[in-house]
């Protein structure tokens, strides 16, 4: 059960008169800047490892 052509141009309509032509570009662009920023994050994520907390009582131990 998937989305046919009449039911995405269906969507594409109701979006259209939903936001109005001159918001969806806006709206486009800031979605390609969240995915890009996403990619970023992740790559940046996978690429650098995250050392691991401290506490409260190992910094205690290294105080002492």
């Amino acid at each position: 059960m998937g989305l046919g052509a009449p039911e995405i141009i269906l969507i594409l309509v109701a979006i259209l008169l939903l936001f109005g032509g001159k918001k969806i570009p806006e709206m486009m662009r800031g979605l390609g800047k969240g995915m890009k920023e996403f990619k970023e994050a992740q790559s940046a994520a996978t690429a650098e490892p995250i050392p691991a907390p401290v506490t409260v009582a190992s910094q205690k131990e290294n105080n002492a």
